[in-house]
């Protein structure tokens, strides 16, 4: 991996740590499909309560499927495949675009000490995980 790749990779580890952001890659989609799932079941059955019965329990069994899926997202960026950890550094290299650095532990410092440029070093970031990625986002338990 290239080093300007590499810095702006542990940058992105480092953010997502600091703020404890989790993702659901792909388990969100599958909860989302049983609590609805079960509300049109529940509607057929019983009508307009059973909209309601089956909405409660599929809500809580859409998240019971769920729960413990998440994954702390400094993992998942470790994971990336070359092609999106590009995909990522352009992105956030966009918003690094004027800053210059020596290595990994620079960046940070600098990015970590300037709250505006935290905020949009994060939303890039959260931006590439929730567009590309299609995950569902969870900060601090």
């Amino acid at each position: 991996m290239a080093p300007r790749m590499d810095d702006v990779m542990r940058l992105c580890c480092e953010i997502s740590a600091h703020d404890e952001i989790k993702v659901a890659v792909k388990n969100s989609t599958k909860g989302a499909l049983v609590a609805g799932g079960t509300a049109f079941v529940g509607g057929l059955l019983g009508g307009p309560p059973g909209i309601a019965v089956g909405g409660a329990v599929g809500g809580l069994l859409g998240s019971w499927l769920t729960s413990g899926q998440f994954r702390p997202l400094p993992q998942i960026l470790m994971e990336l495949p070359p092609a999106q950890q590009q995909q990522l550094y352009d992105q956030v290299a966009a918003v690094l675009n004027n800053l210059d650095w020596m290595d990994a532990a620079q960046l940070i410092a600098l990015v970590m000490g300037n709250a505006t440029l935290q905020q949009q070093v994060t939303a890039a970031l959260l931006s590439y995980v929730t567009k590309e990625l299609r995950s569902e986002v969870r900060y601090k338990d």
